[in-house]
């Protein structure tokens, strides 16, 4: 095995455990871990790669996404809460570091108009009827 697939296999290992995580823990964001996770996997081994793809870990928050570019209205909201909550928490700490704080605004800006108008919104029903189907 080569090193570069033992580093995807440990990046991607990683990947699913902050995933794991941040599924429990409502302030660390799961979908960047397990988006790190697929792509690891991906390249690193396809048996690793058909186990992720068949958990509730990645079925519940990646799959749509990876299948249609897109998120439900209920994910992308929990993402833009999340990310919101902690920006306002860095905001707040960097009170007398004004350039940090104009760039944690503009970072924050960023992702709100990314989640709005970059990723297409579906709906659920075309979710659930997906995962319906044989």
């Amino acid at each position: 095995m080569s090193i570069k697939k033992i580093v995807y296999i440990v990046a991607g290992c990683f990947g699913v455990g902050m995933g794991a995580v941040g599924a429990i823990v409502p302030m660390l964001p799961s979908f960047p871990f397990l988006l790190l996770a697929a792509f690891c996997f991906s390249r690193s081994s396809r048996r690793l790669n058909d186990w992720f793809i068949h958990t509730k870990l990645y079925q519940e928050n990646l799959e749509s996404y990876i299948k249609e570019r897109g998120m439900t209205t209920k994910t992308k909201v929990r993402i833009m809460i999340t990310v919101t909550i902690l920006m306002a928490i860095g905001f707040m700490m960097m009170g007398r570091v004004p350039v940090g704080r104009i760039i944690l605004a503009f970072v924050w800006m960023f992702h709100i108009l990314y989640f709005l108008f970059g990723v297409k919104t579906i709906k659920n029903n075309r979710v659930m009827a997906e995962k319906n189907l044989p």
